[in-house]
């Protein structure tokens, strides 16, 4: 049986949306594991996404969007969603954990 690795998320630091591809700390061909760091005021722009998604806020809170439906998230709380179009916008800043999960044909 082989070890798990731990990954010690409060204290990973995240690069700004257009270094994104930076902020993968996990990938496997199933799934892949970011951070996601907004700053206060901060927005990701609209992404359609292939595969499901979940999100679990881990400090602050963000408004996401997901197939044009907006809905709060806050810290604590978990969004799980299937392939979409995705947005999401932060009034206080907020660190969310992002693992994508391949969808199979």
């Amino acid at each position: 049986m082989s070890t798990g690795q731990v990954f010690d998320f409060n204290k990973m630091r995240a690069f700004p949306y257009e270094e994104r591809e930076k902020n993968v700390f996990y990938k496997s061909p199933q799934f892949k594991m970011r951070i996601i760091e907004l700053p206060v005021g901060g927005k990701m722009p609209e992404c359609k996404m292939e595969s499901y998604v979940i999100f679990y806020v881990t400090k602050g809170s963000a408004d996401i969007t997901v197939n044009g439906e907006t809905g709060t998230v806050l810290s604590g709380q978990v969004l799980v969603t299937g392939p979409a179009v995705l947005s999401m916008k932060t009034s206080g800043g907020v660190k969310i954990m992002g693992i994508q999960v391949s969808v199979k044909s």
